[in-house]
């Protein structure tokens, strides 16, 4: 446990480091909503981390888990970091700022920065508890079923989010339920869902990574209860009268085919 808690220090010391940075950005130019492509790039920065710090153990294991989330955070963080500049500042931060008057950046460095600092290291743990050596030595049949989990779920989310993208460049209006978005309202998290579960069937081979679970569980609550799915569907519903017959024949998160 001991190179655990190192570890995790020095990977919160970087990412604290990085958003006392960044928050300084934001109020500079006075907007946060860019912190949202950092999310995806700060696995990238636990993962590398992570690798250099522990060497030893099994090598196929620390690179399968360093190149899942380095794909997966890179893709994102890139995605996230386009939007943000071809729509503006978010809409969500705008409004969340707003209500935090007379101090707006005391509230974005607590609620924004900090905030989102705490749970990247929590989400992150299959990435780092699964790299410290331990035993066995290689991955075996349970790890490459979550390589092949995790890989499923980056093609899920990359093609969902390239098939929103297309839809809102068309400027037709209405809801998209074409292509994966037929078959789940929200491609984009299940996506990103199977990623984090399938590193901890990476992680959960070894003897600490089977304590990671909860890195993917707060995943999960965050995307279908709290900041994700939930959220974005309240805001739906009240932009798009719609929506209501969508959601009535469209799965909520799992794809399934839809009602009739």
């Amino acid at each position: 446990m001991d190179a655990f808690f190192t570890l995790f220090a020095v990977n919160a010391a970087v990412i604290l480091a990085i958003l006392v940075l960044l928050w300084a950005i934001s109020v500079a130019i006075k907007d946060v909503s860019f912190i949202d492509s950092f999310w995806g790039f700060s696995f990238v920065i636990i993962a590398v981390v992570t690798y250099l710090m522990t060497e030893g153990g099994s090598e196929e294991r620390r690179l399968l888990i360093l190149c899942i989330a380095a794909v997966w955070g890179t893709r994102l963080a890139a995605y996230l970091f386009w939007r943000w500049r071809k729509e503006g500042p978010d809409k969500r931060y705008l409004a969340m700022l707003g209500k935090a008057e007379p101090h707006p950046h005391r509230f974005s460095f607590r609620m924004v920065f900090m905030l989102q600092g705490i749970l990247l290291l929590i989400v992150s743990l299959p990435i780092q508890l699964g790299s410290i050596p331990s035993e066995p030595a290689s991955v075996g049949l349970l790890g490459w079923f979550g390589a092949g989990l995790a890989v499923i779920g980056i093609l899920f989310e990359t093609i969902g989010d390239w098939q929103l993208a297309r839809f809102k460049a068309q400027g037709k209006g209405g809801v998209m339920d074409k292509g994966l978005w037929r078959y789940t309202r929200h491609p984009n998290y299940f996506g990103d869902t199977c990623v984090w579960w399938g590193l901890y069937l990476i992680a959960a081979e070894t003897t600490l990574g089977i304590a990671s679970f909860i890195g993917p569980a707060v995943m999960t609550y965050l995307l279908v209860k709290w900041s994700g799915a939930a959220l974005l569907e309240r805001r739906l519903k009240r932009a798009k009268p719609e929506y209501e017959d969508y959601i009535r024949r469209t799965s909520g998160f799992f794809p399934w085919p839809p009602k009739r």
